[in-house]
């Protein structure tokens, strides 16, 4: 398949990347790189180099980006780089979101994504850090951590309101 049939397909994808806006999922996915391979027969695209992937809100930077499609429709994407940085915006209102690991993978059916190796989310002054990080995109809940993991530990980071000064 030739590289702008190949840029169509990805346009005209409407798989969901990540349940922020409530319009994200409605969006074409534009994916920008330094170079491109589609595999017809194993439905996997694969991009490289200075990738920028965007939907809607959502936006993903990375050295490479692998995309498997099964029937037109994205089943999953594994993000790397040093690190592969996430971004969203959940809801109007709302602080964004950020993620980053040298891995990532996104799975749109389970609304999972999975930051691994060197894996830091944040949102405002909240921060969690780990070798593990699993978030629920459709129900905004984190896990950070692995249940095997001998000696390595979660790092939460949770900054107070500031306080305001009371009328006199």
């Amino acid at each position: 398949m030739k590289l702008s049939k190949m840029a169509g397909l990805c346009l005209l994808l409407s798989a969901r990347m990540a349940l922020g806006l409530e319009s994200d999922p409605d969006q074409p996915i534009y994916i920008d790189s330094n170079n491109a391979v589609y595999d017809e027969k194993t439905q996997i695209s694969t991009y490289t180099g200075n990738v920028v992937a965007t939907q809607g809100s959502i936006k993903i930077d990375a050295d490479q980006l692998v995309v498997y499609l099964k029937d037109g429709a994205i089943t999953k994407l594994i993000a790397t780089g040093k690190p592969s940085r996430f971004k969203q915006l959940p809801a109007v209102g709302k602080e964004e979101m950020h993620g980053e690991g040298l891995v990532n993978e996104y799975y749109p059916d389970k609304n999972l994504l999975i930051f691994m190796k060197n894996a830091t989310v944040w949102q405002g002054d909240a921060k969690q850090s780990s070798e593990y990080i699993e978030y629920d995109t459709l129900n905004s809940l984190l896990k950070a951590g692995e249940q095997q993991s001998d000696g390595k530990r979660v790092h939460s980071v949770i900054k107070p309101k500031p306080k305001t000064k009371q009328a006199q």
